[in-house]
Order: C-alpha cells, then sequence, then structure tokens
C-alpha cells in the first residue's frame, strides 16, 4: 500500500504540475519591451508635425509624412544591438494634387501596400490617397457619404493596409463619448463599415497599421493637463465583435504626442512598433521617436 499510495501521489503531482505549466502558458500575457528612445531634429522650416510613418521591412528607412503637407525619407541607423542610433534625411517634397496647388497639407495617417503602394488620408477635407513617394503627387481615392459628417480636425488619423491591398481608416472622434470607433475598409472601390473599436477611457485613435502578424495595432491618445498620455491596443480583424488586447497604457509625459505608429518584424523574427511623435511645430515639443520589441 505505502508503494501504492507513493505512486499515486507523484501522479497526481506529475498532473498538477502539467496543468500549472498548461495554464501559464496558455494566459502568457505579450509585453513590450523599451528598445529606442530619441528625439530627431533637422534645421529646416518644414521639419516637424509628423503624423503618419511607415518603416521599411528591413528597418532601414522610414517614410513620413506631416500635417503640412511634406512627404519625407531618412535612413536609420542602428546600433548592433538593434537600437535606433539616429535618422539621416534622405528626401523631402512637398505633396501636391498634380496642379501648380500643393494638396493635403493636413496629411495625418500613413500606409503602404503589401506591393509597396503608399496611401495617406487627410483631415478638414476629409479623404484618402494614392501616394507618389518619389515625387509627392496625390492622387484621393473615391469618398465615403460618412466622411463629410466628420468634425473638421477630427478626421481619418488611422490608416493601415491589409495583406490584400485593403485599406482601414478611422476617425479620431466617434461623435458621442460612448460610440464605439467605426472602422472604414475600401476595397475593389467601395467603402464600408467592418467593424466597431469599443470605446474605453479618453483615448482617441491617431494611427493605425496591420503588422506581418496580420493584426491590427491601434495608437491611441488622450490629452492631460501633465501631458499626453499614450495607448497601442491590438486586435484581430477576423473576429467579431473584437475582442481588443492592451498592450501599452501610459501615464502622463511618458512620451511626447505619439501619432504615428509602423510594426514590422526584425532579423531575428520579433514584431517591433516604432512610434513617431507630432511636435506641432512647438519648441516646447520634440519630434520623438520610440520603439518597442513585443514578446508573446
Amino acid at each position: 500500500m505505502r508503494n501504492g499510495s507513493g505512486q499515486l501521489i507523484l501522479r497526481l503531482c506529475l498532473i498538477a504540475l502539467c496543468l500549472t505549466c498548461a495554464a501559464t502558458t496558455a494566459h502568457a500575457e505579450p509585453k513590450l519591451h523599451l528598445l529606442s528612445k530619441l528625439n530627431w531634429a533637422e534645421d529646416a522650416p518644414w521639419f516637424g508635425g509628423f503624423s503618419g510613418a511607415e518603416v521599411s521591412e528591413d528597418g532601414q528607412m522610414i517614410t513620413l509624412i506631416s500635417d503640412r503637407g511634406t512627404l519625407v525619407t531618412a535612413q536609420v541607423a542602428r546600433r548592433p544591438d538593434g537600437a535606433i542610433d539616429r535618422f539621416s534625411l534622405q528626401s523631402h517634397h512637398i505633396l501636391w494634387n498634380g496642379t501648380d496647388t500643393p494638396g493635403d497639407h493636413d496629411a495625418e495617417g500613413l500606409a503602404r501596400t503589401g506591393d509597396g503602394t503608399f496611401y495617406l488620408s487627410a483631415e478638414h477635407d476629409h479623404h484618402v490617397a494614392h501616394l507618389d513617394v518619389n515625387t509627392g503627387q496625390i492622387a484621393t481615392l473615391p469618398r465615403a457619404k460618412d466622411f463629410a459628417a466628420f468634425q473638421p480636425n477630427s478626421g481619418i488619423e488611422a490608416l493601415a493596409a491589409g495583406p490584400d491591398g485593403a485599406l482601414y481608416a478611422i476617425p479620431e472622434r466617434s461623435g458621442k463619448v460612448d460610440r464605439p470607433f467605426p472602422i472604414f475598409r475600401f476595397k475593389d472601390g467601395v467603402w464600408s463599415i467592418t467593424h466597431h473599436i469599443p470605446r474605453h477611457g479618453p483615448f482617441l485613435p491617431v494611427g493605425a497599421d496591420i503588422g506581418p502578424d496580420g493584426l491590427f495595432y491601434l495608437l491611441e491618445r488622450a490629452a492631460t493637463p501633465l501631458g499626453f498620455r499614450s495607448r497601442i491596443r491590438r486586435f484581430d480583424l477576423s473576429q467579431t465583435p473584437l475582442r481588443p488586447k492592451t498592450l501599452l497604457s501610459t501615464g502622463p509625459a511618458r512620451f511626447d504626442n505619439l501619432e504615428a505608429i509602423s510594426v514590422w518584424r526584425d532579423p531575428a523574427g520579433a514584431i517591433r512598433l516604432l512610434l513617431v511623435s507630432d511636435d506641432n511645430f512647438l519648441s516646447i515639443q520634440h519630434t520623438q521617436i520610440i520603439e518597442y520589441a513585443l514578446t508573446e
């Protein structure tokens, strides 16, 4: 009986250990680890106000748009550990619509499809446009009827592109504090609302990207008397209703006015999130570059 009891206890202990390990694995939470935090400055009157960004697949180049209608490309110099060392300006263009008049002075969101095509979103004259990154020329896409109801300074702040080339656009405001944010999808020349993002707390959408993992990453911002707060939530767009996973939620003044997000995969296979702040062309603010690595 003693040997039988001992073996039974041992088996029960092993079962309990396996169940504990399985439960721990099943409930493992994704975490962000800060890799880079630096300020970027150029002695040029057009520099600043960046609201949209896209990092190249290898993490070595970045394309940005500003809310004063400037398109910028820069090389990303990295240290041996992969952290960002500095940005080296490569080019800049004034956005224009094919006429003598510059266009999209309030460009906010930037997205790149799988084939390398770029699109941007703009406020005030609410629309989404194709963007030629070699010249800065834009071509406006058909507009959804709902765009006309957006508030002047609270239009499509967040823009992302799916692996199938579909575009996903989110306005900064939903109209009421208890109303979820609609996700507009542009596919096959037609706009439709595919999802609604649950609204929790004071945060408003300011940037979005669909990562190489196929998941939707939303950057949100809240302005407080003590400084800006930032939040990043992740969604699986195949789910209905959406079930958000919060990856980051900061207190006031942890970072500057983060508005742009670009998600890419580094050579080691880790998902990285690069964030850029909009300095509003104010001397008391900065163009801040933040990069996180995600672990599951």
